[in-house]
């Protein structure tokens, strides 16, 4: 992973009439990362990636992508994109294969066709008429198309939405190779297991505001990760936070005599610590008065 930042964002800002969806939003995603962009619905991140993808004009601040103004970016700029919609319309007269093979011809260094049908677990499909597809089926095919024109920089927005367990095995095998290739991505998910499988660094927005930001293992507080011991005897059920959990079920077991009822540790996963960041923004801004 370069240290050069492909994506450069510094106190984005977009409003709609009165009301504003980015409130001074700031972060960089450097060449050959992927980038988590992770914030319930509403936050701001739709809003984001359309600023970023040229879809959608800034109220203020700076952006630049690719060393360009999304905002005015021509032929060339975009073809050095890849992009996966949460929703997309596709031919459904034409089979996937001739869908996807139309798709690669307007590129000027297109992926192999069938390699990336594989890729997407779609090889023994490619003859299908594309109405015959499943709902999951149909999204595997979204990730083809954002792929096939190995771009740059790949926009990936809740790209397993209906993938089963195995698929979205597979998907995560596909990410490793293009980043593998050079390609950086940025990605939203709702699945915050896969955020911390695929993702180098993580931003959490919420109400439009950037929360946090860091490596993907060190969003969040200190404090947050602790570790929590659990417990139950005869006085009832206890939790416990501590930087050695070792220590304190060693303790517990000599005071009782032995493994005490219920014993448990529990480390903090992403998902816990992403909640908390969210509850706690919430917290913070209805107690600030209007």
């Amino acid at each position: 992973m370069s240290s050069e930042a492909v994506v450069r964002v510094d106190d984005l800002t977009k409003r709609y009439g009165e009301r504003t969806a980015l409130h001074g939003v700031s972060f960089d995603i450097r060449r050959g990362e992927v980038f988590a962009l992770l914030g319930p619905n509403g936050a701001g991140k739709s809003t984001t990636i359309e600023i970023l993808e040229g879809y959608r004009q800034r109220s203020g601040g700076s952006a630049t992508v690719l060393g360009q103004d999304p905002g005015r970016g021509g032929t060339d700029w975009k073809a050095r994109l890849g992009i996966v919609l949460q929703s997309s319309s596709e031919a459904a007269v034409a089979t996937v294969r001739e869908q996807l093979a139309h798709f690669a011809a307007l590129y000027p260094n297109p992926r192999n066709v069938d390699e990336t049908l594989a890729d997407v677990g779609l090889g023994q499909a490619a003859k299908q008429r594309i109405r015959a597809l499943s709902g999951g089926q149909r999204r595997r095919l979204d990730v083809a198309l954002g792929v096939i024109g190995r771009p740059e920089l790949l926009f990936l927005d809740e790209p397993t939405t209906g993938f089963d367990p195995e698929a979205r095995r597979q998907f995560w095998d596909l990410v490793g190779r293009l980043q593998a290739e050079g390609t950086t991505i940025l990605l939203t998910t709702h699945y915050l297991d896969e955020a911390q499988h695929l993702s180098d660094r993580a931003a959490v927005i919420a109400g439009g505001r950037l929360v946090d930001i860091g490596p993907i293992d060190s969003i969040g507080s200190a404090a947050a990760r602790v570790p929590i011991v659990r417990w139950r005897d005869a006085d009832g059920r206890h939790e416990q936070r501590t930087d050695a959990p070792g220590a304190l079920v060693a303790h517990l077991v000599a005071q009782a005599g032995g493994e005490p009822e219920g014993l448990e540790v529990v480390r903090p996963s992403l998902e816990d610590i992403y909640l908390g960041l969210i509850q706690a923004d919430e917290q913070q801004h209805e107690e600030q008065p209007i």
